[in-house]
């Protein structure tokens, strides 16, 4: 079966393997702000349900993260379920990616020009959520989430899958040592880890110069919205 990661409730291809145990989404702008710290949070809560809901996900199961652009990574748990959901108060603390090997626990991360990207491994059953803005990706937090990947959940990286979301990319600024190329610089991560080149997969998407499709904290400032990327297994 050809793998399929969804859109705005229409699908894309990335990639050739068993898909029907696995959500992998991320939202627009036209499914409004989905933070409950960041922008006009006033309806983030009934957004997060209208979009989950299409993906057949329990929004009061999400799993979420206060992400402070570390190298932090979470061995997401069972009894972590609901952490964040409803209030951004009971966010797991201090973290920017997590991983499980749960079923039916949908795992997210928050965005507007930082990059989320989406690992799965279907031979181990195992899933991780990364995001990756310009301080998280020069301390590897991509390569460090698969190694922890490998110790925690028995996975071999040969078989991961790894998909990236919407983010800022170089056509809209001008890649340094402090703000380097989230794309370029992720991929080379995820490749020195051990993961195939043919099982990375770019949505394409740029933030900044599709802001009426996304939001971009780059181009909006701290009024901006954020988009939601959600995982889960099945």
């Amino acid at each position: 079966m050809v793998g399929e990661f969804v859109i705005k409730n229409k699908f894309s291809t990335f990639g050739n393997f068993n898909f029907s145990n696995l959500v992998i989404a991320f939202s627009r702008r036209s499914d409004g702000n989905m933070s409950l710290n960041c922008g006009d949070t006033a309806n983030s809560l009934s957004n997060r349900y209208k979009f989950l809901k299409a993906l057949g996900i329990d929004y009061q199961s999400l799993v979420c993260a206060k992400q402070t652009h570390s190298a932090n990574i979470t061995y997401v748990k069972a009894e972590d379920r609901g952490k964040g959901a409803l209030d951004y108060a009971s966010a797991i603390d201090n973290t920017d990616a997590f991983i499980t090997k749960e079923k039916n626990l949908p795992l997210a991360v928050f965005t507007a020009d930082c990059l989320s990207i989406f690992l799965y491994d279907p031979k181990a059953l195992a899933i991780g959520l990364v995001h990756a803005g310009f301080k998280g990706t020069l301390q590897d937090i991509s390569g460090k989430t698969v190694k922890l990947m490998q110790k925690r959940l028995n996975t071999d990286p040969k078989n991961l899958y790894a998909i990236f979301g919407p983010a800022i990319r170089i056509c809209c600024y001008r890649p340094d040592e402090t703000c380097p190329d989230l794309i370029e610089l992720n991929k080379r991560q995820l490749l020195s880890c051990g993961i195939k080149e043919e099982n990375i997969f770019d949505s394409g998407f740029c933030t900044y110069c599709q802001n009426a499709e996304f939001f971009s904290f780059r181009k909006e400032g701290r009024a901006s919205g954020r988009m939601i990327s959600v995982i889960m297994l099945k």
